[in-house]
């Protein structure tokens, strides 16, 4: 049995919350308990994920400053509060050498990996710190909130022919570290998870080699199951991390252990 978090009361956005790991991270918010909001660009998605969670949706292009500030201002509206932000949306970019990349495909996937999850940290993180802490129910200091970023190994360590996946990455790393200290005393925990491959639709995007070569470099010999991220997230998330802010959680079977 694993273990069991209390997050009633609490309310999360997923952003990224049409896909696989996205899902799996709303599944897991709801059933400890807390009131969930999705949000993706993919509105057909993002309406299936609804019928099969009951979570709330919003259409929203993370990379439009406008959108959303304005999405921002109204799950604020809609829910008093935003308690945790997983900022999970993200896209994989061409799979090739550095030179034979286009200079568009990258600044995509630094838009919608880096620029966006900035955009919406700015505008969730700057509602956060005017919003009320909450007693916290195993620690005497009381919190605003949570923030998670999905990053990767990648990030870590760079990855041939993943020059734009990897930079935005390890961009979101230090975005991590940069913001968790500027809250630090605001009581809003800041982290980030490093996963290596998961079985999700990124991971069906890539060639039969590009797969054995990313298995191949980790030790466990196989990709993380969307519900062992999702277990490490909801930790994050919950009252019990405390005082781990800026912290990068490993998920990587053992492929970086720093």
């Amino acid at each position: 049995m694993g273990a069991i978090y209390n997050l009633s009361g609490r309310f999360a956005i997923v952003t990224g919350g049409a896909g696989g790991l996205g899902l799996g991270i709303a599944r897991a918010l709801l059933d400890a308990g807390a009131g969930v909001e999705l949000w993706d660009a993919n509105a057909a998605g993002l309406a299936e994920a609804a019928t099969e969670l009951g979570a709330s949706i919003r259409t929203v292009d993370i990379t439009d400053r406008s959108a959303v500030d304005r999405a921002t201002a109204a799950a604020f509206s809609a829910h008093g509060r935003i308690d945790i932000l997983i900022n999970n949306a993200g896209v994989l970019g061409e799979v090739k050498p550095i030179w034979e990349t286009s200079p568009e495909d990258f600044q995509r996937v630094l838009q919608v990996n880096l620029f966006g999850a900035y955009l919406v940290t700015r505008a969730v993180v700057g509602r956060m710190r005017q919003q009320a802490s909450r007693p916290s129910r195993v620690t005497p200091h009381p919190l605003r909130g949570h923030v998670v970023n999905i990053a990767s190994i990648q990030g870590k360590e760079g990855m041939a022919s993943a020059v734009a996946y990897s930079a935005s990455k390890a961009g979101l790393i230090a975005l991590t570290k940069s913001v968790a200290k500027e809250t630090a005393r605001d009581g809003i925990i800041v982290t980030a998870i490093t996963p290596a491959a998961a079985e999700t639709a990124m991971a069906r995007e890539i060639s039969a080699e590009r797969r054995a070569d990313i298995l191949g470099r980790i030790p466990m010999a196989r990709f993380v199951e969307v519900e062992e991220v999702a277990r490490m997230v909801l930790w994050l998330s919950s009252d019990e991390c405390s005082f781990s802010t800026g912290g990068i959680f490993d998920l990587s079977g053992g492929r970086a252990t720093y």
